[in-house]
């Protein structure tokens, strides 16, 4: 991965990109045919979120805390550092872009950062918005206090759903009605907490929350225990209405850590350049209690019970998106 040296390059670059049809995109080195986890996006990345617009594939992440960065890539595997997208304040997390394709076609950024930069563990979400997936995001400001990991998702029928994990007394995953991407409408609602042993074995958290729909149902996938942790993993619960009741599945961890994967969450899922659906989460280097992640990605699919079904891999040769 090229990185820019110095300021005025980093500038021409953001400047290019922004006036540029279509951006640069790194060359493919394997030629479509495999892929090998980690992906060479960064030393230390973790909390992608990935939306596909106009045949390219928009990755925002964890990285240096001070805001984020957008790579770029065509196949999922081969990723450009477009330089900054968004400046916020410090401690910056777990990214979250939605493209409003039926509504107003912007591109909404759905931000963790420090909410008093004298308590660095004071997280807020805010919102920000822009004309094109490579920013810059205009900042809205906060949506809600004492929280971390938004998604916004939209129902086929218009409704507009923000998920999260609030802070306030443990993590507690609530979903909040929206009248249009960045404005609230009602209270929030508790929808998910910690109450299983996997989610408690290194610290109580459920949070990184991602939401599909399958043949009518909503399935909220997310991850459980302690981010910092080896044991750390994705689940899911299911429901017939996006506010619930959600009904966690009982084969859960359905990514966990094993062999030489530690770690593995704080996902999104997103379809391949030839179809398919495909997991974009992170896993840990080592199995030591620390926040040193890498990106990855892995196939996922319903099967014909409905069940999600994924693995994680590292280390392999994979057939490529």
């Amino acid at each position: 991965m090229q990185k820019c040296v110095v300021l005025m390059l980093c500038w021409c670059v953001c400047v290019a990109w922004s006036q540029a049809a279509e951006p640069a995109v790194a060359p493919n080195a394997a030629a479509g045919r495999t892929y090998r986890n980690p992906l060479p996006v960064a030393k230390d990345i973790a909390d992608p979120h990935v939306i596909r617009a106009d045949g390219f594939y928009y990755l925002y992440a964890t990285t240096h805390g001070r805001g984020y960065d957008v790579y770029v890539s065509k196949d999922l595997v081969n990723w450009t550092n477009g330089g900054p997208v968004f400046s916020g304040r410090r401690g910056a997390w777990a990214p979250d872009v939605f493209q409003d394709r039926q509504g107003d076609g912007k591109f909404y950024l759905y931000y963790t950062d420090d909410a008093d930069p004298a308590q660095p563990r004071k997280k807020r979400i805010g919102g920000a918005v822009a004309d094109r997936p490579t920013g810059p995001f205009e900042d809205k400001g906060t949506l809600v206090m004492e929280a971390i990991d938004a998604h916004l998702f939209r129902d086929d029928d218009g409704r507009y759903f923000l998920y999260y994990a609030n802070l306030a007394g443990g993590f507690k995953m609530m979903a909040q009605t929206m009248a249009g991407p960045l404005k609230k409408t009602g209270e929030p609602k508790l929808i998910l907490q910690p109450t299983e042993p996997w989610e408690k074995k290194s610290g109580w958290v459920t949070e990184g929350p991602f939401m599909l729909k399958h043949n009518g149902t909503y399935y909220l996938m997310y991850s459980g225990t302690g981010a910092d942790s080896p044991n750390y993993g994705i689940g899911y619960a299911t429901a017939k209405n996006p506010l619930g009741p959600f009904e966690k599945f009982a084969g859960n961890p359905i990514v966990s850590r094993g062999g030489k994967v530690f770690g593995p969450g704080h996902h999104c899922v997103v379809e391949g350049p030839k179809g398919g659906l495909w997991l974009v989460y992170h896993q840990k280097w080592d199995d030591t209690q620390s926040y040193r992640r890498f990106l990855a990605i892995d196939p996922m699919h319903f099967d014909d019970q409905a069940v999600i079904r994924a693995r994680a891999t590292r280390e392999t040769d994979e057939p490529a998106p």
